[in-house]
């Protein structure tokens, strides 16, 4: 992985987006040792015990995933074609000991395991550790941890699903030919609401038709909700207590506050699935590692609240206010302040990184605007920044420094909140220094800036300024690459020149002399068209 840059216009999304691989980091690494160890022993132990052995009920949770556990075929360098080539559907996680995301996966898999033997499902799941057999790994095409592929008659698929035992198993069924579940009795219906925490559930008269087909037609592409459907109207009060209607229906039911969101509109595919895509999350999602994902890589507006969860428990009535008037167009996110590797990514992009205080920011992800609501946060003031938000008038935010004190310093040091003042709306020409801490060749270049300056002392129409601009940001200020020096004329700061880094100071200076000398030039052309 290259080198940390300052976000440009788009970088706020790939930082974003990166935190998505973060999802399992909870798990200490002394645990995750543990766990993996645990697992390859158990492994052995049904190898040598030849499989099939009876097992007495389990008695615990930890007995239960011990049973999961066993159901996944554990890939070596002899197995590992023969189960892809026999088998219609194989679902692989790869995964290497040390890793702990692997290792927060791992008891998931195997629950799923169990949960898509029970259902007589067609998939066999099978996990390899990469690290013991590279060669396989790699002709599978394994290329980070954890890895989960879906092998269909031999060629491999991502895993586009969420990381809870319930979601794989959705994705899985949805993948292998089961993507509604029928429910046929008022037993089936009463069991199926207790398993799902949020679903899609239809009724229909006749299961045939164009209605119906792209009811199929949407679950088979939806890759995160469970549907269902019935024909019987007693069936399908129980799975939508909501229910107003005795014909064709739709609706989504979540474990929430506003359980039941009926839907209205034509029943073609893209309407229905923009329909789940608008309503799937909470008013408020809780933040964590598990939903992470799916969080980042929704396509709205977001709101994000940081606080300790005490203190959030007075904001959630005035944003799920909120969420209700902007739904479907504002996804609302809390996110415990106290959870650092949750919140810190998020609050760096802020500069707000050691703040306990209580905050709201918002991000455009399309345009990679960020925005801070920089008052208090009564009911009023977040409706008025959603509202702004959402109108687009809402001023964006940009991180500074404090304004430091630059009284007789050679090189004056610019924040973001001084950029306008002391390099674009000033009369003299400025050479400014762009820099960062992780840029390795900044401190030679710093070095360099600090001979010019000694050098060009006293002249009264060049001024040496630098701007470290991993906490400090301006929309007219997008740098990509570290050390950057760039000369700003006097008379036109729109189109700084771009000094080159490596050179020597001796030719620097000669070529910021030759800078200053056209500047003079073209100043005494102005001069005389005036007169």
């Amino acid at each position: 992985m290259s080198a940390p840059k300052p976000p440009s216009r788009f970088i706020y999304l790939a930082i974003l987006l990166l935190l998505s691989f973060s999802f399992f980091i909870s798990v200490s690494a002394s645990e995750e040792s543990d766990d993996i160890e645990e697992l390859i022993a158990l492994d052995e132990a049904e190898e040598e015990s030849g499989g099939g052995t009876h097992h007495p009920k389990p008695s615990s949770e930890a007995e239960v995933l011990t049973k999961a556990q066993r159901i996944v075929l554990e890939l070596n360098n002899d197995n590992t074609q023969r189960a892809i080539d026999g088998n219609e559907y194989v679902l692989v996680l790869g995964y290497a000991p040390w890793c702990v995301r692997s290792a927060e996966l791992m008891p998931r898999f195997a629950e799923a395991a169990s949960s898509l033997n029970e259902l007589k499902s067609p998939v066999l799941m099978a996990k390899i550790d990469a690290e013991r057999y590279p060669k396989v790994a790699s002709n599978l095409e394994i290329k980070g941890y954890p890895t989960l592929l879906l092998f269909v008659n031999g060629t491999s698929q991502p895993y586009t699903g969420g990381f809870s035992t319930e979601e794989i198993v959705i994705w899985v069924r949805k993948k292998t030919g089961t993507p509604i579940i029928r429910i046929n009795s008022i037993d089936e219906a009463n069991e199926f609401v207790k398993k799902h925490s949020i679903f899609a559930a239809a009724l229909f008269n006749k299961f045939e038709g164009s209605d119906h087909d792209e009811f199929v037609k949407a679950a088979t592409t939806d890759n995160d909700i469970q549907f269902v459907e019935t024909n019987s109207h007693q069936i399908a009060n129980i799975l939508y207590p909501d229910l107003k209607s005795d014909n064709l229906f739709l609706g989504i039911v979540k474990s929430e506050p506003e359980r039941y969101t009926s839907y209205e509109g034509d029943f073609k595919k893209d309407k229905i699935l923009q329909f789940l895509n608008d309503n799937k999350f909470p008013l408020v999602t809780f933040l964590s590692e598990l939903n992470s994902v799916k969080v980042y890589s929704s396509d709205k507006l977001q709101v994000y609240v940081f606080a300790e969860a005490d203190e959030f428990k007075k904001l959630l009535e005035p944003f799920q206010d909120a969420a209700r008037k902007f739904k479907s167009k504002i996804m609302f996110v809390f996110v415990d302040i106290k959870d650092e590797n949750l919140a810190k990514p998020f609050l760096t992009l802020f500069g707000l990184e050691d703040s306990e205080d209580t905050l709201v920011t918002a991000f455009d992800y399309k345009t990679g605007a960020k925005y801070l609501l920089e008052s208090d946060p009564t009911p009023a003031k977040i409706e008025e920044f959603c509202s702004e938000l959402f109108k687009g008038i809402l001023p964006p935010f940009y991180k500074s420094q404090a304004i430091p004190d630059n009284k007789d310093a050679d090189i004056l040091t610019v924040v973001g909140k001084t950029f306008e003042e002391l390099v674009l709306s000033s009369s003299k020409n400025i050479i400014l220094e762009i820099h960062t801490p992780w840029c390795l060749t900044c401190e030679t270049t710093s070095k360099q800036v600090e001979k010019l300056a000694k050098h060009f002392k006293g002249l009264e129409n060049l001024v040496f300024a630098k701007i470290d601009a991993s906490v400090n940001e301006h929309p007219k200020l997008q740098i990509d690459d570290y050390p950057t020096l760039l000369f700003y004329p006097g008379a036109n700061k729109s189109k700084p020149m771009k000094l080159p880094t490596k050179s020597s100071v001796k030719d620097l200076a000669i070529l910021i002399n030759k800078y200053l000398k056209e500047e003079a030039r073209d100043e005494q052309h102005v001069v005389k068209d005036e007169l």
